[in-house]
């Protein structure tokens, strides 16, 4: 394996737990009776976690991503990258 299929391996594999991460928050917040879209963009605005419920670990879960990680991925999949 060259250097640039481990990078691209490393970058699928990245872009997938936030995905599963976002899904699972997107999920608890829905559950809970709120924006899931709302929520998380306030977040994203302002780092802050309140924005995102406890229930189901989604505060927990979420504050693992780096919120520059978290716009690329969301950037590139907008522009179909």
């Amino acid at each position: 394996m060259d250097d640039f299929t481990r990078k691209f391996s490393l970058a699928l594999e990245k872009d997938a737990e936030i995905h599963q991460i976002l899904s699972t928050v997107y999920k608890a917040l829905e559950e809970k009776g709120y924006n899931p879209i709302n929520q998380i963009v306030g977040y994203i605005l302002s780092e802050d976690p309140t924005y995102i419920t406890n229930h189901n670990n989604a505060r927990t879960l979420i504050r693992k991503i780096d919120r520059d990680e978290l716009l690329q991925v969301l950037v590139r999949k907008y522009l179909g990258q």
